[in-house]
């Protein structure tokens, strides 16, 4: 009789960070022009390609028409044009199939009500290259559009109204990501309270789109699995070793 000889397997641990639809939730009483200040930021950096960065915003109704007059006001600050320019502040997509897609989800919206809130015209950038894309804001947005849901990773941003909290959070809910979220607030109870029942691996308060290296860095649902940074990150990379010693008496 003839027997294979064993293999040695190895088994290969891994992390995964698949994608996102970070939420940010602005409350009552948060402090208007920082919020507004941060979220734009935080919803163009780097034209939308951040893991972390804003893609929809929920805003409660009492400040609702301050906050989008606001964020608009704020949108058109951006200059679009070649990075290599000290002037510009906003630059194009990775390539053009990104371009495509993120124009795709949004026109999807657009033909499902959605309304764009930025003049196009207003903005001067090379218009023959076209993974240069202004920053689009979207009103008028709900779940039932991909855009709101589905991660698009450029730079446009759904805004939508909500009663409180508790409508902000049923949506916050509401994708198969769950990466990070925040909450634009005075009030450090509900903040921890809202944070507690947000799906998602970091969750923030009056900040968005960054990573502290004493954190874990991780995501839930379909964002995916295990996690870097911090010292978690760490034991997760090392394989510990027990010595159990007994001394003959």
């Amino acid at each position: 009789m003839m027997f294979k000889k064993a293999t040695h397997t190895k088994f290969i641990d891994m992390a995964l960070e698949l994608g996102g639809k970070d939420p940010a939730y602005a409350r009552h009483d948060c402090d208007l022009e920082k919020t507004v200040e941060n979220l734009v930021d935080g919803s163009f950096f780097n034209s939308g390609q951040s893991c972390c960065g804003i893609e929809r915003i929920y805003v409660d109704e009492k400040i609702y028409n301050n906050f989008l007059e606001l964020f608009v006001s704020k949108t058109y600050n951006y200059k679009l044009g070649n990075p290599l320019q000290k002037e510009t502040n906003l630059g194009p997509v990775v390539k053009l199939s990104a371009a495509d897609f993120i124009i795709k989800q949004m026109s999807n919206a657009v033909k499902k009500g959605a309304k764009t809130m930025i003049d196009e015209n207003k903005f001067s950038f090379p218009k023959e290259h076209k993974n240069y894309l202004v920053p689009q804001v979207l009103t008028n947005v709900n779940h039932d559009m991909n855009f709101m849901t589905e991660e698009t990773f450029g730079p446009c941003v759904g805004i939508m109204k909500v009663k409180d909290e508790n409508e902000a959070i049923k949506l916050m809910n509401d994708s198969p990501y769950g990466l990070t979220a925040s909450i634009w607030t005075k009030d450090l109870e509900i903040a921890e309270k809202v944070g507690n029942q947000v799906q998602t691996g970091t969750f923030y308060m009056n900040r968005c789109d960054y990573l502290d290296p004493a954190l874990s860095w991780t995501g839930v649902k379909e964002t995916g699995k295990g996690c870097s940074l911090s010292e978690i990150a760490y034991e997760k990379l090392t394989s510990p070793k027990s010595f159990h010693l007994r001394k003959e008496q």
